[in-house]
């Protein structure tokens, strides 16, 4: 089964960006492929929280989700947007991601649980949490290439929450990115293929690369992963669409072989010995 993965250079304009996402909708149809995966905060990436604010809507206004659902419908295909920053009910902002089936339906939503507040030794300073509300829940959807479990980003660091997704039936992750350069180049490519390794699971991991509009520089690499940990796509620095082949019946191989999903355990309290 195929699936195409878009890899982006997002700007600040959600016009430009949803272009390029409805360019891709098409390419990927083109290409055979059942689904595509876009990366987080395909719609709009800026820092400058006065700017962006212009932009930033309820989901129901939201131009560049309209224009991925219209373009899903009028291709006949699924599409997961990997974020968009919409506006959420208290003022804040929600990073949300969308599953949208091929009749621009949206059968899934998710808002990303862990956000990223940090500060890097190259002195980038990130505060998600000033301008962003943590989801609530963790969801799993059916669609053509398998039980998707939606992460964003930040969440790969903390695989209690692929726990949860795996046990609830998810055969297939998706971790869309805009990672930073430092980051990436450290813990990309061990975080992504551990989270496929540990449940057996295909991992797509769509990112946003390069230098942005607004100054900051992302990784790319968007990758495909699957049950074994090894890699099937790995797309580099560069914009643009790749495709991979996924082949679900390989989930169920790989636990067969290496049954660690069936042999987990509720872990008992810890206690401190001496």
């Amino acid at each position: 089964m195929k699936i195409a993965l878009l890899q982006m250079t997002s700007g600040i304009d959600p016009a430009a960006n949803a272009a390029v996402m409805v360019d891709a909708v098409a390419q990927a149809k083109a290409g055979g492929a059942a689904m595509l995966f876009t990366p987080e905060m395909s719609g709009l990436l800026d820092s400058n929280r006065e700017r962006a604010a212009q932009h930033v809507t309820e989901e129901d206004l939201d131009p560049v989700l309209s224009a991925v659902r219209s373009a899903a419908a009028a291709q006949g295909i699924w599409v997961h947007i990997g974020s968009l920053a919409v506006l959420a009910a208290d003022g804040r902002y929600a990073n949300r991601a969308f599953v949208i089936d091929d009749t621009g339906a949206i059968r899934a939503r998710y808002d990303k649980l862990h956000l990223f507040d940090v500060d890097l030794a190259t002195g980038e300073r990130w505060r998600e949490s000033a301008t962003y509300r943590p989801g609530e829940a963790a969801v799993v959807v059916d669609t053509p290439v398998g039980t998707l479990g939606p992460a964003i980003c930040y969440d790969m660091r903390f695989p209690d929450l692929f726990r949860s997704l795996t046990d609830a039936g998810a055969d297939i992750l998706s971790v869309p990115a805009a990672f930073t350069r430092p980051t990436g180049q450290a813990h990309w490519h061990v975080l992504l293929r551990a989270r496929a390794i540990e449940a057996g699971v295909h991992v797509v991991a769509a990112a946003q690369t390069g230098l942005h509009q607004d100054g900051r520089a992302t990784y790319g690499h968007s990758l495909v992963i699957d049950p074994w940990g090894e890699v099937l796509l790995d797309m580099g620095e560069a914009p643009g669409i790749g495709f991979a082949e996924i082949d679900p019946a390989r989930v169920a191989d790989i636990r067969s072989r290496v049954p660690a999903i069936r042999h987990r355990r509720a872990i008992p309290a810890v206690e401190r010995a001496g």
